[in-house]
């Protein structure tokens, strides 16, 4: 079985080959270590050193330099869209004091579907859209959660 121990972060820095995708939910892009199938058949062991969360468009490089192109998977999510840029930070105080995982897009908000938040939003003046899209919350301050080594090389 290959292995893929290490992760460019985007596919611009890539310089191989890219053989196969995988597919996945936000769920299952934190992760440090599993066996997986891309969409080409193409079976490998995801073994990195610490539990990562991948990001659309990372490589995964396998011990041969061949790479695997992680793909967010659309899923459930909530587009929150607010009425200025005031009205959006004061939005996005409330998920982060409440530590939901949320993507800062250009001029609106992204969480998972959760009926409660929504509401609360809502109540707050903003306006919200239930899509299925990828979603790629931001990492963590200080370091935690969405940050992991890459390798150039």
């Amino acid at each position: 079985m290959r292995h893929a121990k290490h992760v460019y972060v985007g596919e611009t820095a890539f310089v191989g080959r890219l053989v196969d995708t995988v597919i996945l939910d936000f769920e299952s892009r934190r992760r440090r270590r599993i066996r997986m199938t891309g969409k080409q058949g193409s079976e490998f062991l995801l073994d990195l050193p610490k539990v990562a969360t991948l990001r659309d468009r990372d490589i995964l490089v396998l011990e041969d330099g061949d790479g695997i192109l992680v793909e967010a998977k659309d899923e459930p999510v909530v587009d929150i869209t607010c009425l200025n840029t005031a009205h959006l930070v004061r939005i996005a105080w409330h998920l982060g004091n409440r530590h939901l995982p949320t993507q800062l897009l250009e001029d609106r908000l992204r969480i998972r579907q959760d009926h409660v938040i929504e509401e609360m939003v809502q109540k707050l003046g903003a306006t919200t859209a239930r899509i299925n899209a990828p979603f790629n919350p931001e990492g963590g301050a200080y370091g935690h959660g969405e940050t992991y080594g890459h390798s150039h090389g």
